[in-house]
């Protein structure tokens, strides 16, 4: 099969990103895979942040660009025998199959009912990252989409995790998206309160994973300075998974305070990173929202919380009690390999056959 993917965000090489590109290399084993992208480097620079292989991968001219008209890539789509496109809202028309992609609950474009309705009609599927936007995303777009979960990186990560040692680390990895409201999407700046509150009785240090950006680093900075708090910007895989190596709890709060009825997006959608941190045995102590609840099974492989008073007790009790968090960093290890690349793959060309 030929098949185009497009990924309108995927110059920020996010976590979006990573899914997009793991299932390129997926579907180029046995497909030719093309990535509508104007700029050919960005796949070596995928290649090196998430250490994928593309090789079989090629780029060619963005034609959901604003410089092709409406007809030309109609008849560009002929060319393919289906067409990957990663939705912030939009159905793009196209000749070819449809497969659209949501990473996020989002509300469906105003367009012309008629128009809309012959789109769904090129749609051969609708892949969601999680329940979570599974469901919103059914309710809104009144279709029916499957989930497939991220795939997770986990042989380089058990390989090196099981003899690795431990330290009195938390640990909360996220890039710094601002809100509406000025608060940050992964609540860097609230979890620097909260871990405020528990330090001055433990020798734990809180280290916060963002990426380059100097005027928010800065404020995080000055809101941790006078305690055991770290934020470090813009690390590579490797140093990034030795962190989570070290790390004997993980802490999660996008969502944290948010009217998730009204601003669903504002909740994490699925939760790489925590996932990344179960496998290297740390225990999750993470917001009851979003696709993190779907991650974790609350007081076996991890905790859920939904006040600031239930994180710290629960952060609490895993410092004070040793032997309940080997227990439930064991039981994180195991539950994280149930998304692997491998099952990413293999439920990828499931649906696209």
């Amino acid at each position: 099969m030929k098949i185009g993917i497009f990924d309108p965000y995927l110059d920020t090489l996010g976590g979006g990103e990573k899914y997009v590109l793991t299932l390129s290399s997926c579907l180029s084993d046995k497909n030719e895979v093309s990535i509508f992208w104007d700029n050919e480097l960005i796949l070596s620079k995928g290649e090196r942040k998430f250490e994928i292989d593309l090789k079989k991968v090629k780029t060619t001219k963005n034609i959901f660009s604003s410089s092709f008209s409406l007809k030309q890539r109609i008849l560009e789509t002929k060319k393919y025998d289906a067409i990957f496109y990663l939705s912030d809202g939009s159905i793009p028309l196209v000749w070819s199959k449809l497969f659209i992609h949501f990473q996020f609950p989002v509300k469906k474009q105003q367009e012309n009912k008629l128009l809309r309705q012959y789109k769904y009609t090129k749609i051969a599927g609708i892949i969601c990252n999680s329940v979570y936007t599974k469901n919103l995303i059914d309710k809104e777009f009144g279709l029916k989409s499957v989930v497939l979960y991220p795939p997770v990186d986990l042989d380089n990560i058990l390989s090196k995790s099981d003899d690795a040692k431990k330290e009195d680390l938390i640990l909360t990895v996220g890039r710094y998206n601002e809100l509406s409201n000025g608060s940050s999407f992964k609540k860097h700046e609230v979890l620097i309160g909260f871990f405020k509150k528990i330090s001055k009785n433990s020798k734990y240090r809180l280290v916060i994973v963002t990426d380059e950006n100097k005027s928010n680093s800065d404020n995080l900075k000055e809101l941790s300075s006078g305690y055991p708090i770290t934020i470090v910007e813009n690390l590579s895989k490797k140093e990034l998974d030795d962190l989570y190596r070290k790390a004997k709890i993980y802490w999660h709060a996008a969502g944290f305070d948010e009217d998730l009825t009204i601003y669903p997006e504002r909740a994490e959608h699925f939760g790489i990173s925590t996932v990344e941190a179960m496998l290297s045995g740390a225990v999750p102590v993470v917001i009851k929202a979003g696709g993190q609840a779907e991650i974790i099974s609350n007081g076996q492989d991890g905790f859920l919380w939904e006040t600031e008073n239930e994180l710290i007790e629960k952060t609490k009790l895993l410092i004070s009690n040793n032997q309940l968090w080997e227990k439930m960093s064991k039981a994180a290890r195991e539950k994280g390999k149930k998304f692997s690349g491998k099952r990413f793959c293999k439920e990828v060309l499931e649906i696209i056959k």
